[in-house]
Formats: C-alpha cells, structure tokens, sequence
C-alpha cells in the first residue's frame, strides 16, 4: 500500500470540500496586542488578531509576564518530570490552592491543558466508576467527547440545552445507577449559556454527578472571575468545575476543582495526569499571577462585555448577520466552507484582519461562521476599520446580509 498516498488524498478530500485549515503565522507582539506580525510569502504585514481566545489580553500583561520571567530565573526551564516522579513544584501547589479558592473549592488539580482535564478526568471516573452513565449535552467540545468515549462508560446525549430531554434520560436510567451531567457553561460557536440551576435542580431531584466545563467563562464573568456559575451564585451546587489557564488567564494548562477525595482520586488513578510531564515552573507563576490580578479587577470583564456588546450592535446596524448570542463571542454566519475561507482570506491580505474560518467539524455543516472575540483592547479605531471591511467584503463575495 502507498501510505503516503493514502494521507495525501485524504487531504485533498478536504481542500475539495474547503475545510482545509491553513494556519495564519503569526508572531503576537508583546505589549502591542491585538496587534501582531503575519509572515506572509512576501514578507511580513502588520495585522490585527480578531479571533484570539486570550480574551482579556492577560497573555501580554506585565503582571504575567514579569510573574514568568521571576520564575524562569528561579526555577530554570523544565519541571523535572511527571508529578509523581520528580515534577511537583511549588509553584503548581500554589496555583491549585489558587485554583480552589477562586471556585470555593477543598482542591485544584492541574494539567498540562484543558483538553488533557476534560479527557483525564472524565474517562478515569467513567473507566472507576461502576455502572456509571454519564449523560452529555450534544454540543459539548470534543475533549469532553473523546473522555467520555475513552471512559468505556454507558452514555447518553441529551438535546442541546434541553430540560425536558434531559430529565427524561435521568428516568430511563433510574434511581440505582450512578449518574453524571457533563456540560458546559459557555458554548464558544454560538456564545449560549447552559441553564445551570435547572441542570443542578435535576441533579439533585436523579442524585447525579455535575460536572461542568467553564473553560469560556474563567476569567471572563462573575465578580472574581471564576465563571458563569460564580455569576449566578452556582459554584456550591456543582460538583466538578473544569477550566483553562489559556483563555481568560492567558497563558496554558487546565485544571478541574472540587471536593478534596475527587481531585485525590483522579491525581491517583488518571492516566492523563500520571504520565504527564508538568507544566514549566514559569508557567504556573505567570497562571497563578493572572488569576490574582483578575480576580481583584473586575474591570476588566466590565470593558471586555462592552467591547463585544458594542461589535454586535456596529455589526447588525450595517446588516452583517450576527448570529444570537449572549456572551462575549460574535459569531457572523456565512453558511459555505469555501466562501467563509474566501472571507478570512480577503480580510487578512487585503484589509490585515486576521479571523479564522469556521467549519466542520467544529461547527455543522451549512453553518460555517467568521467568530469574532473583540477583547478590551480592541478600540473603537480598530472597531470602525473591521465593520467597514466586512462591508467591503460582503459585498464583494455576495454574501448573505441580515433579514
């Protein structure tokens, strides 16, 4: 067999359908963002990031920054290993204790990202747990998918957001068996929110495990920033609270918080965890500085909500089709792979703006979107030269404009 070829049509396939990925080389500017350098065949240009997930800019903060350079010069490069070996550093105790206060929580466990959380934590209580069903929202991200797959665990999808369908696979599954809700707070495609008291109300009423992911939320809501189920004064009545450090803290890792046996439990038996190498010493110190500073800066998540709030209604005004949402994500339909590429494209090397095409499989097919996270760096300048662009570029590839 030519393996080789076989890769290689598979990867023509995609480039046929449009949903090829052609990665943007950047180079972010510290201290400049959103600005950053594209690398380009004929050199660099000056572009503006629209669609980072470093959404508060904590990424070029000095506080970060300064955090990781003290660390660096303290600690060296590498943590030495896997936790269990010789990889623990004091700066990762810190940042779980950290961690654990932000969420009212007894524990914070990190890991190397919020994937490997998602994955580890999930499959080793579905793969521990006996008779476990673990019921998950159909939307949910594909870390959490590929846990619960790797779980081995019986599973169930309930309707996206759906109480009714929810609980009606609470009683197919019956008071004896043990059970889990995993879903998410924030939906990044489309900018929802997950009705979290109504889950808890169900979890309670079925004696179910919650296990939500607030990865698009930390940082970003609540007024210490610990997320959409601090905002709404949930944060007791879940169970198991998954997060990032590479969104709204800015730097990289993910964690979960929760009761002190259940991080036990996963810190001994979670194969994601155990084998891992951790994270550099730099890395937890620049984590643990952003989350300090953002929890006293509520500032902050006030600019950030304004920005997007004001993107939404510059765009609707001029009858771009901004699809619902009640979050910081802006998410434009163009409903075709190969014209939402056409769109990032003319924007980039025409009009240096940089936002990545959305396609399947993140997003259903017939439902390709630009996604714009407009962060409080992004100033009204900024504003006006986007609108005006995505007017240009609207029209230029006929694209569809607001009913």
């Amino acid at each position: 067999m030519n393996y080789d070829q076989f890769f290689a049509d598979k990867v023509a396939a995609l480039k046929v359908e449009g949903r090829y990925r052609v990665f943007a080389d950047l180079e972010r500017e510290a201290g400049n963002f959103p600005t950053a350098k594209n690398y380009q065949k004929d050199g660099t240009a000056d572009i503006t990031v629209w669609c980072s997930n470093d959404y508060l800019g904590m990424g070029q903060s000095r506080v970060v920054i300064d955090a990781m350079h003290e660390a660096v010069d303290k600690c060296g490069a590498g943590a030495g290993g896997t936790r269990n070996i010789s990889g623990t550093n004091h700066f990762h105790v810190l940042l779980e204790e950290e961690l654990a206060s932000l969420h009212n929580k007894e524990a914070g466990l990190i890991f190397t990202s919020g994937y490997v959380a998602n994955l580890t934590t999930l499959s080793t209580i579905g793969q521990m747990m006996p008779e476990l069903v673990i019921i998950s929202d159909a939307l949910n991200h594909n870390s959490m998918i590929a846990g619960i797959r790797h779980s081995r665990s019986d599973k169930m999808i309930f309707k996206h957001n759906d109480l009714v369908d929810l609980e009606a696979k609470l009683k197919e599954v019956g008071p004896d068996r043990p059970k889990m809700i995993a879903f998410e707070s924030v939906y990044s495609m489309d900018g929802d929110v997950a009705q979290i008291k109504e889950i808890c109300d169900l979890a309670d009423k079925y004696d179910a495990l919650t296990f939500i992911d607030e990865v698009h939320a930390v940082g970003l809501y609540g007024q210490h920033g610990a997320g959409i189920a601090e905002r709404d004064g949930l944060m007791d009545r879940l169970d198991i609270i998954q997060g990032t450090l590479a969104k709204g803290f800015g730097v990289v890792g993910g964690y979960v918080a929760g009761s002190s046996p259940m991080c036990d439990f996963i810190r001994s038996y979670g194969d994601g965890f155990i084998f891992s190498s951790s994270m550099p010493p730099a890395v937890a110190a620049g984590a643990l500085a952003s989350i300090k500073y953002i929890r006293e800066h509520n500032e902050l998540r006030e600019q950030h909500q304004e920005r997007a709030a004001m993107l939404k209604r510059r765009l609707t005004d001029v009858g771009i089709p901004v699809m619902p949402s009640v979050t910081h994500i802006v998410p434009v339909m163009v409903g075709d792979s190969v014209l939402c590429k056409q769109a990032s494209d003319e924007l980039l090397f025409n009009h240096s703006i940089y936002v990545q095409s959305i396609n399947y499989p993140t997003v259903p097919r017939g439902t390709e979107r630009l996604r714009f996270t407009p962060t409080p760096l992004h100033n009204d300048e900024l504003m006006d030269h986007l609108v005006s662009s995505l007017q240009k570029v609207w029209g230029q590839l006929g694209l569809k404009q607001a009913a």
